[in-house]
C-alpha cells in the first residue's frame, strides 16, 4: 500500500475553464513528486478540524504559501510582511504540534519550514533582502532564483552532493533557531535553508518540489517506511 501524505494548501482566488472564484489549491508538482516517490498525496485545506484526520496520515507536507503573521513570534508586521492567512496559521500550527506528538513524518518546504520554527518557539527574519543584501532568494514575482546552498551530511548524503542549486522563491527565512532543530543547509550568504528536528522531522527553504528528479520526496517516503518498521 502506498502512504497516504497529507499536504496542507492555500486558499486563494482562483480562475479556472469559466469559474473566478476562493478555492482550495495547491502547485501540482507537490502531487507529482509525493505520487512519484511512491506516495498517495491528498490535500489538506485549512478547514474543519484538520489534526482530526492525522491519525488517518501516515506523512504530513507543510507545504509553501503566504507569510507566518509575526504575532506568533511576538512581532510587529514588516512592511513588505504579506499574504498573512491567519486561518491557515492556526490550522497548521496546530498540525506541526498534533503530527510532532503523534511521532509523525513530516517534511517543511519554505512556509513549511518557517512554520516549523516558530511552532517550536523561533523567529523569522521577514524581509532577507534587508540581511543579506540582496533579491536572490526571490528575485522577481513569478520568478525563482538559483543560489548554491551547502547541505550537512544528512543532506549531502540524499543529494549525494556537498553543495545543491536549488529553486529559491522565499523573502523571510529562520532568525533565531528553535530549540531541537539542527541547521542542515545554508545559502553562502549565511541564511539557514534546511534544519532537521529528528531523523523524521525535516524542513527545507528552498522549493524541492519544482525540480525533475525529487531525491528529498524519495528520502521522505522511505523515511515513512522505516518508522513504519520501527527502525
Amino acid at each position: 500500500m502506498r502512504p497516504v501524505i497529507g499536504i496542507t494548501c492555500y486558499v486563494e482566488p482562483a480562475a479556472y475553464t469559466v469559474w473566478e472564484t476562493p478555492a482550495a489549491l495547491l502547485p501540482y508538482d507537490y502531487v507529482r513528486q509525493v505520487e512519484r516517490a511512491g506516495g498517495q498525496p491528498v490535500i489538506l485545506p485549512p478547514a474543519g478540524d484538520p489534526v482530526s484526520v492525522i491519525g488517518r496520515l501516515d506523512g504530513l507536507i507543510l507545504a509553501g504559501g503566504g507569510d507566518v503573521d509575526p504575532g506568533r513570534y511576538a512581532a510587529d508586521p514588516h512592511p513588505n510582511t504579506s499574504y498573512i492567512r491567519k486561518f491557515r496559521d492556526e490550522a497548521e500550527f496546530r498540525l506541526v504540534r498534533a503530527a510532532l506528538a503523534a511521532g509523525m513524518p513530516l517534511l517543511g518546504i519554505c512556509r513549511g519550514m518557517q512554520v516549523l520554527n516558530v511552532a517550536l518557539g523561533g523567529t523569522l527574519h521577514q524581509h532577507v533582502p534587508d540581511v543579506v543584501g540582496h533579491t536572490g532568494h526571490s528575485p522577481a514575482p513569478g520568478s525563482y532564483g538559483r543560489l548554491p546552498v551547502r547541505l550537512a551530511p544528512e543532506l549531502a548524503k540524499i543529494y549525494d552532493a556537498e553543495e545543491i542549486t536549488p529553486a529559491h522563491y522565499h523573502h523571510q527565512s529562520i532568525e533565531r533557531l528553535a530549540d531541537g532543530l539542527v541547521v542542515t543547509g545554508t545559502a553562502e550568504d549565511g541564511t539557514i535553508e534546511a534544519v532537521d528536528l529528528n531523523e523524521h522531522v525535516r524542513a527545507v527553504q528552498w522549493h524541492p518540489e519544482v525540480d525533475e528528479d525529487g531525491p528529498l520526496f524519495d528520502d521522505f517516503v522511505a523515511r515513512f517506511r522505516s518508522a513504519r518498521r520501527g527502525g
